[in-house]
């Protein structure tokens, strides 16, 4: 629901109307009412809390210099490689946690040798 839709079942509540009859002028259900007015009095305001965004990355960010390290250490280590080790030292990650990591991080995986240039025509 809108925040405008919000704050005028809260205002209407707080103008004397019973969250039920608030919820029914506005076309709501009076759980939604109950709740938003809660939410007013606990925390000053019935805007929705944010939704979506990242809660879990702190957790591999927390042992980003041992994973530079690994880096450092064995320039063509493969993910899950950095995953056993990282296991080794009592961290639980994933691979595509790993992935997401390295695109944070900007550090690029090359899995093959470079071309060597077309003598005929330069290669796309």
């Amino acid at each position: 629901m809108s925040r405008d839709l919000r704050d005028r079942v809260v205002a209407a509540v707080d103008g004397g109307l019973s969250c039920r009859a608030a919820a029914e002028r506005f076309g709501v259900s009076a759980a939604s009412a109950i709740r938003w007015r809660q939410l007013s009095l606990q925390h000053g305001t019935p805007a929705a809390k944010p939704q979506g965004g990242d809660r879990r990355s702190a957790k591999i960010e927390d042992h980003a210099a041992l994973i530079h390290a690994a880096i450092e250490k064995q320039s063509d280590i493969t993910l899950d490689e950095l995953r056993m080790m990282l296991a080794g030292h009592g961290v639980s990650t994933s691979i595509a946690t790993l992935w997401r990591f390295f695109a944070r991080h900007r550090i690029t995986r090359k899995k093959r040798r470079p071309m060597r240039a077309s003598r005929t025509a330069p290669t796309l």
